[in-house]
């Protein structure tokens, strides 16, 4: 396919303190490393969103891409048609150095957002960015108070194989490393349950992910299937059969993950496939995309991700746990 070469990388360092549990009931979790001046600066946010009567949405994009790079042209326009109160948190180097780093972003553009807003947050991620908000809920547990949902776009909960041999000749990025289906962080992530309760959480996947692998049944990677969070795994395929969908179209102009988001956004619970009106399988973009600069948006966005593949430094291993994941 065209775009996997581009993107077969896209699925996509704080002295932590030393033994705080891993999903332990209380406490705020590990100190930060990031300058507090540097994780303020990375949140940017829209109207409405001060004092918000309804919560407010967290965009995280994914691997090689800026909040700008990845929703500016399509979410971030429907948003604001809409009306919809959103932020954005852009995390360090394209989100390519450790996500580790980058998770203290996400914490604290969630309790930023949430005392902000007066509302528990509303976690909307693509790749990378759908996965990086359960290292922050899982490690700094204050946080699960403040989000109310939690909505990934073919999230690489459980890493992808395709990193293996991205890495293979002469190492990666970390966040490549990182995102491998076996490393050191993919297995922490996964330790202990995946969910929380109090949190509603939606992941929407395509099964033909060339990224992401394998999103497939019976273990799709993006799927979530343990702990006390109300959660729903929604295939692509289970709203329009056959849907064909590429990991960079899902998180940027598929008209049906974009539906999923918005039916998560506005009930009480997960999204549920049955409220899907099935008339979106028919829609060749999502609300927010114009049609007329869509050519330039897709060759722009395809180009800063091939960029940042290929011009990013490498590393020849996966960076170290943080003390604070290696119980």
């Amino acid at each position: 396919m065209v775009l996997a070469a581009a993107t077969a990388l896209v699925v996509g360092s704080s002295t932590a303190s030393a033994g705080v549990p891993a999903w332990g009931s209380g406490g705020s979790g590990p100190a930060f490393d990031v300058p507090q001046s540097a994780l303020d600066a990375a949140l940017t946010c829209g109207p409405g969103t001060t004092d918000a009567s309804r919560p407010v949405a967290l965009f995280i994009a994914g691997t090689t891409l800026t909040p700008q790079e990845n929703f500016s042209w399509n979410y971030f326009r429907a948003f604001t048609a809409a009306g919809r109160p959103f932020c954005s948190v852009e995390l360090p180097n394209h989100a390519m150095s450790d996500i580790q780093v980058s998770a203290e972003y996400v914490v604290n553009a969630i309790r930023a957002v949430s005392q902000r807003s007066g509302r528990k947050v509303a976690i909307v991620g693509f790749s990378q960015g759908g996965m990086i908000g359960r290292w922050a809920l899982k490690y700094w547990p204050d946080t699960r108070g403040d989000v109310g949902d939690y909505v990934g776009i073919d999230p690489s909960n459980h890493g992808t194989l395709d990193a293996y041999p991205a890495c293979a000749a002469a190492g990666c990025a970390p966040a490549f490393f990182q995102q491998q289906s076996y490393s050191h962080f993919t297995t922490a992530l996964n330790s202990g349950p995946e969910t929380f309760a109090g949190i509603d959480y939606t992941t929407v996947y395509t099964p033909t992910d060339e990224v992401v692998v394998p999103n497939l049944p019976p273990a799709p990677s993006s799927a979530l299937t343990t702990g006390a969070g109300r959660r729903e795994n929604i295939s692509t395929f289970d709203v329009c059969p056959g849907h064909v969908a590429d990991h960079l179209s899902m998180g940027s102009f598929d008209a049906l993950a974009y539906a999923v988001v918005i039916d998560a956004l506005d009930h009480d619970g997960p999204a549920a496939p049955a409220r899907i009106d099935r008339g979106v399988c028919l829609q060749p973009l999502q609300p927010g995309v114009d049609p007329a600069t869509f050519p330039a948006n897709l060759a722009g966005y395809l180009a800063g991700v091939g960029f940042q593949v290929a011009t990013y430094p490498h590393v020849l291993a996966e960076p170290p746990l943080k003390p604070y994941a290696r119980g």
